[in-house]
């Protein structure tokens, strides 16, 4: 897995904690849930009970006699943290495969550009042929200039790994390389078997 899935993952995961555990809290208050139980709230938590409110009078006119830019400032404040995360999330819904991949290096000779899904058909498409595979699936990520190219591979039971690897950067990821003119990029190959774990190889 790249760095950029894990981090989004892990960052998705604690927000969702975050959440989870605030809104549980909040809705244990909301339902008496802490004096019906007799259970207690958490230290300092200011919501115990279905009439509580997050800030009280005091505090209010505590924070208000902070000066004019106080509130302004708070605003401001979590307008930028919502704009992050509206940026965050528009940035996961972008797509992560190239689109489109230069012909005969970068820039594209005169313009002529190859549909990565093509590419990755054809590749696919010699690879499944192959000595000991039983089928291919090829998926190039990344960007147009530095595209990824990940080869999922099953073996066939008579297949051997050493002997299809060889087979695969030999023939259909160096026509591939020949084809668009590009040197070879970062190539992840996954060999599944039918009765052995996924082994990845980069």
């Amino acid at each position: 897995m790249t760095p950029r899935p894990v981090l989004n993952r892990s960052l998705l995961a604690l927000a969702g904690l975050v959440l989870l555990g605030g809104g549980l809290l909040i809705l244990f208050a909301g339902l008496d849930v802490y004096r019906r139980h007799d259970l207690a709230p958490p230290t300092s938590w200011p919501l115990t009970t279905p009439h509580d409110v997050l800030l009280g009078s005091a505090d209010r006119a505590r924070w208000s006699s902070q000066g004019w830019w106080w509130w302004p400032a708070v605003i401001a404040l979590l307008a930028l943290v919502a704009l992050l995360a509206l940026w965050w999330l528009l940035a996961q819904l972008r797509r992560h495969h190239p689109g489109a991949l230069p012909v005969g290096g970068t820039p594209p000779q005169e313009g002529v550009e190859l549909r990565d899904q093509a590419l990755s058909a054809a590749i696919g498409a010699d690879a499944g042929v192959l000595t000991g595979v039983e089928e291919a699936v090829v998926r190039i990520t990344g960007a147009p200039a530095h595209p990824r190219t990940r080869v999922t591979i099953g073996l066939t039971p008579q297949g051997e790994p050493g002997a299809v690897l060889e087979a695969l950067y030999a023939g259909p990821l160096r026509t591939a390389s020949r084809s668009t003119g590009s040197p070879p990029g970062p190539t992840e190959v996954r060999l599944r078997g039918a009765h052995h774990k996924v082994h990845r190889v980069q």
